[in-house]
């Protein structure tokens, strides 16, 4: 347990050494740090460390069968250079990103108006995205915007990172509730009026509810359809898609830096289902909405997720005959 202990403190000192440089880096020297580290993830380390082919295999799926083995390593590439620019920006935001200078960094794009509306109906919100773009971008913007959520996430295994986890989360008026459990700690924030932000993008395991995503069936979380009836709750679907770099410094907002646009692409009423199935229609809903954000940038996307693991039952029954 000793040792244990002493791992972690090492481990978080040695990231606090990591978070002073990166503190330091102008965003031009931090996007070719990605690229370099991506470089190395992809022709120096094994694959199948890297997760390279489910990578592929889910580009394949996503993109089509017809898609070359030149593109889908594109876009594993630059995948890989947006995953480490997302680790940089989250040390740097909370130093980078404040109330004041907010809009400076990230605008509004596609749905403002349906998101906004949403938020000020009175009614609790459900924020529902994935490993998208930056995500922790678009949490921190609506903290900022005066949107306080609960923000569920998974409980890190070292302590002293949770802890800069969860103060980097709470410090824009979130509160943090573990992914362990994160229904019972929603309730009474949804029964309140509150709002919560959660990404529903990973395999939701054989007792899923199984809804096409890229046109082949996939395990998905339907606690969030029943959290929304039993609530009513808006679900909003979106995100923080990165724009192009210009990193031209500009005297009026501050120092340059990356910048996102907010996107909603679709918000969900529950009251407004009108199907047999209810938990079923908008669990297709948030996920083909999901779809459709992901295919504004595929290269955004964290695409080395195992997301079609579980299989249907009935093709579980038939590989078993076979």
């Amino acid at each position: 347990m000793n040792w244990l202990r002493w791992r972690h403190r090492l481990e978080y000192l040695a990231f606090r050494v990591v978070e002073c440089v990166v503190l330091m880096l102008s965003p031009s020297h931090g996007r070719e740090l990605a690229e370099g580290l991506a470089f190395v993830v992809l022709r120096l380390l094994p694959r199948r460390l890297t997760r390279y082919d489910i990578a592929r295999d889910n580009l394949r799926q996503a993109l089509g069968p017809d898609v070359s083995d030149v593109v889908i390593d594109d876009h594993i590439h630059r995948m890989w250079v947006h995953l480490f620019r997302v680790v940089i920006e989250i040390v740097q935001l909370p130093r980078k990103v404040r109330s004041e200078n907010c809009l400076s960094y990230v605008e509004y794009g596609p749905g403002r108006q349906a998101c906004w509306r949403a938020f000020n109906t009175g009614r609790p919100v459900m924020l529902v995205s994935g490993h998208f773009g930056n995500w922790e971008v678009a949490n921190t913007a609506f903290g900022l915007f005066g949107y306080p959520m609960g923000v569920v996430a998974r409980d890190l295994d070292n302590p002293y990172f949770h802890g800069w986890f969860k103060h980097f989360r709470e410090h824009t008026g979130h509160r943090l509730f573990s992914k362990a459990g994160a229904s019972q700690q929603m309730l009474p924030q949804l029964a309140q009026r509150g709002h919560v932000a959660l990404l529903c993008d990973q395999d939701a395991g054989p007792r899923g509810l199984f809804v096409d995503f890229f046109g082949k069936p996939a395990s998905t979380f339907k606690s969030i359809a029943l959290l929304a009836l039993e609530n009513r709750a808006l679900i909003c679907v979106g995100g923080a898609i990165r724009l192009p770099d210009n990193f031209r410094r500009d005297d009026s907002v501050g120092p340059a830096w990356s910048k996102f646009q907010l996107i909603c692409e679709e918000v969900i009423d529950p009251e407004t289902i009108d199907s047999p199935d209810p938990v079923g229609e908008i669990t297709r809903r948030y996920t083909a909405a999901l779809e459709r954000l992901i295919r504004r940038a595929p290269e955004q996307y964290f695409w080395v997720h195992r997301r079609w693991k579980s299989v249907p039952q009935q093709r579980r029954a038939a590989r078993k005959a076979a």
